[in-house]
Parts: C-alpha cells; structure tokens; sequence
C-alpha cells in the first residue's frame, strides 16, 4: 500500500490562520507582522487531496469575523492555507502515533530544554 494512503481512513493535517483587524490598511503589505495560530485537525478522507480540501473547509470555515475587544473592532483570523496533511497509519486509540518529526542531531543539554514536565502543562 503506498505511504501516501491511510489503511485507516483517517488523516493530519495543519493550517495556518493570522489574526487581522478588518480596516487595518497595512493588512496586504508582504513586510507587515501578524500574530499567526497554526491549528491541527484529524479528518476521516479516502485519500491526501480529499483530506486536504476537508482541512481547508475547515479552515475556511473558522474564519468567520467578530467584533474583538471593549472597542467592537471588526477582526477576524484569516485562513491562508494547509501547511501539513499526513496519512495516520494506526486506529486511533491511546497511544497511536498519529504524526512524527525527524529532526536533526542536537547536544543533549539543548534536547533537555525543549521537553516540558507536568506542572508546565497548563496555560
């Protein structure tokens, strides 16, 4: 079976919104800093491009405008694409590896920094 096909039917997949202020002129200059939300979502598809194009749905879907903050302000987080779609390879269950990162080697000092503890788990 190739790689590119989940044997489960379900899929990965990330996209990327930024956060605009509606009349904010400085909105469409490439050089312009936006907070952005990378979110990630599981979808059920037969195949990558039927997952893409549920990911971009909801995306899209999410991108609805408000009225943000005491002022009312028009903002709204823009959808701008799919960054990931990967193929999950196990049934979904306690345990299952649903994605993976190969990294590149790094001192064990600067590996130790980047794993959180318990208590670190709350926001």
């Amino acid at each position: 079976m190739s790689k590119n096909i989940s044997p489960v039917g379900w899929y990965v997949g990330s996209y990327l919104a930024r956060f605009i202020e509606l009349e904010d002129p400085l909105n469409n200059v490439p050089e312009s800093r936006f907070s952005t939300w990378e979110n990630t979502v599981i979808v059920k598809a037969v195949d990558l491009d039927e997952a893409f194009d549920k990911i971009e749905s909801i995306g899209i879907e999410h991108a609805e405008p408000y009225k943000g903050g005491s002022e009312g302000i028009p903002v709204k987080w823009e959808y701008l694409g799919v960054t990931e779609v990967l193929p999950i390879y196990e049934e979904l269950e306690d345990g299952a590896e649903i994605m993976f990162t190969s990294r590149h080697p790094r001192k064990l000092k600067n590996l130790m920094c980047t794993v959180m503890k318990k208590g670190e788990l709350a926001q």
